[in-house]
């Protein structure tokens, strides 16, 4: 499962799965090693790099702030990494 980054952002890896990219651009949070969809929280990514939760996961509340933050600042880099595998663009486009 490709991760955006090898380090964490919030104690969390971000990432998405081979399933994911039928779907709009979003990053998976998660805490553990494992990078399954069930248990991590799900930020869609909207063209001005702000962010939708779906699904928080196990993430309290200042984890997802932090999330989101980093996602704003670093939203179209990690799309460089997202559509290397999906041709789905931005949530709500």
């Amino acid at each position: 499962m490709p991760k955006y980054y090898q380090f964490k952002v919030a104690n969390c890896f971000l990432y998405f799965t081979s399933k994911c990219v039928v779907e709009a651009m979003h990053a998976h949070a998660s805490k553990d090693g494992k990078l399954q969809e069930h248990g991590s929280a799900k930020f869609f990514v909207k063209g001005n790099g702000d962010s939708v939760v779906t699904n928080t996961g196990d993430l309290n509340e200042r984890e997802i702030r932090v999330i989101k933050l980093f996602i704003k600042e670093r939203y179209l880099e990690m799309y460089e990494k997202w559509s290397e595998y999906s041709q789905n663009g931005f949530y709500n486009k």
